[in-house]
Formats: C-alpha cells, sequence, structure tokens
C-alpha cells in the first residue's frame, strides 16, 4: 500500500540529505518525492511517498519526528487529499499515427508539448493512477522518453499542516 506523507521542514541547506538518509538508514524505500518552498520562506515542504503496510508507516513517521529539521508531519490519504503528479511522454509517431495520439491526449486532457514529424512530446497532470493509464496507452506507439515528477499534494477542505506542527520557531540554524 502507498502512503503520502507532507513533511514541513526548515528551508536550509541539507535538509532533503538527512531526511532522505533517514529513509536509507532505515531500509525505506521512496516511491516518490518532491521538494519545494512553501509560502513561508523559513519552510519547505517534501512530499514523499512510500510504499509499505500501517507498520512500517508509523515507523516512518516515528523517525521523522526525530529530526530536528522536521516541523510537521502530515498524512495525505487519498480520500481527504487532492495529490498530483506530472508526466512527460516523448513517443514515436509518425505518419498516420498522429491522429490517433492527438485523440488520446485529448481524452486524457494531455497537453502537447511538443510535435515534429517523427514524435510527439506529451505534458499529463492528474494522479498516479490517471498517468499510468495514459503511459500504458502509448505504450504500443513506441515511448522513447519518459520522466515523472514526485506526486506533491495538500489536504482537502480547512484542514492544513500547520495544524500538526509541534515546535515552537526558533532561530538557531539546525544544521
Amino acid at each position: 500500500m502507498k502512503h503520502v506523507l507532507s513533511i514541513l521542514v526548515y528551508n536550509q541547506p541539507g535538509v532533503l540529505v538527512r531526511v532522505a538518509g533517514m529513509f536509507s538508514r532505515r531500509g525505506f524505500n521512496i516511491h516518490s518525492l518532491a521538494v519545494g518552498p512553501t509560502q513561508d520562506p523559513r519552510y519547505s515542504r517534501i512530499t514523499v511517498a512510500v510504499c509499505g503496510d500501517n507498520g512500517i508507516l508509523d515507523q516512518v513517521v516515528k523517525q521523522l519526528d526525530k529530526l530536528v529539521e522536521v516541523e510537521a508531519i502530515q498524512l495525505l490519504p487519498p480520500e481527504a487529499s487532492v495529490r498530483r503528479g506530472i508526466a512527460m511522454v516523448k513517443i514515436a509517431a509518425g505518419g498516420d499515427k498522429q491522429p490517433e495520439v492527438l485523440k488520446l491526449a485529448e481524452v486524457f486532457r494531455a497537453s502537447i508539448v511538443d510535435l515534429s514529424e517523427h514524435t510527439a512530446t506529451f505534458e499529463i497532470t492528474g494522479d498516479d493512477d490517471k498517468i499510468d493509464a495514459f503511459v500504458d496507452l502509448l505504450g504500443p506507439y513506441g515511448i522513447i522518453e519518459l520522466v515523472r515528477t514526485g506526486l506533491a499534494g495538500l489536504a482537502r477542505g480547512a484542514s492544513n499542516i500547520h495544524q500538526y506542527e509541534r515546535r515552537e520557531y526558533y532561530e538557531q540554524i539546525v544544521l
């Protein structure tokens, strides 16, 4: 089972290395990872997807909670959050294949970001299932290149990660 965590961390050099290192040291596999600044320049948000049962999830949260750089951790279950990733897919789509793949892209609301005589490159945004389905349908056309981002996510409604903050902000550098 895949679990998605939103982790609020101090925006300082080396924080991502410490968080990713925790996963590595404990033998947890990261399925996807996305990092970026928040509306508050003091913090960055790491969205990480990890596969495992609830016991693994509990261990991941406990180990993350021990890191000084981690300010808050929020589980983003599918029914209570909005989660999106981006993929770009370049396929061999020359000649008579182009109308077929363009129609397919339209069905999935994928954008055409590059179109040449022999290739087509699409950008698609959505949850993992939507992206996986689009990639699977493009497979027979011949995927030349594929790149995906990690998931980014937010809780639905009024819920937010600041409800889970566990420390008062302090001015010292923690690394």
